[in-house]
């Protein structure tokens, strides 16, 4: 099964002072190597938008380039809707790029690796699978 994953795991990993002993950086590079990534446009987008070295880009872009994006559809953006007001009515609020994810997964049957805890929350409400890493986080 491929696993959708959030900008914020991504972030974690392409830092230059990344913690390679983080549980979830070990997770990202293990489905690195079992080819397990789905990426979609809007996670590319913020991954890359705020890179102030053009040098620095070029090669966070090049990296990313490895992964093709999965094609959203507008049943995307429509369930993408549905989510956030099925949420929203029950008091939890999250962004519209969480809520797209959480559509693209449900739809792909994708599975999502993330820290936002707010995932936690749309889970109680949306049919949506949470990748918990499956290593420990080393202490130095």
């Amino acid at each position: 099964m491929k696993v959708l994953v959030d900008t914020c795991v991504w972030s974690l990993a392409l830092r230059r002072d990344s913690p390679t002993n983080d549980a979830c950086y070990k997770e990202l590079v293990a489905l690195i190597e079992a080819n397990r990534i789905a990426l979609i446009g809007t996670i590319r987008q913020e991954l890359l938008s705020g890179i102030r070295h053009a040098a620095q880009f070029i090669k966070v872009r090049d990296k990313l380039r490895y992964f093709p994006d999965a094609v959203l559809t507008e049943t995307d953006y429509e369930l993408a809707a549905e989510n956030y007001n099925a949420c929203k009515q029950r008091g939890i609020q999250g962004s519209n790029t969480d809520f797209l994810i959480c559509a693209v997964a449900m739809r792909c049957n994708l599975a999502i690796l993330t820290l936002d805890q707010d995932f936690e929350h749309f889970a109680d409400i949306l049919p949506i699978r949470l990748l918990k890493p499956r290593f420990e986080s080393s202490v130095l």
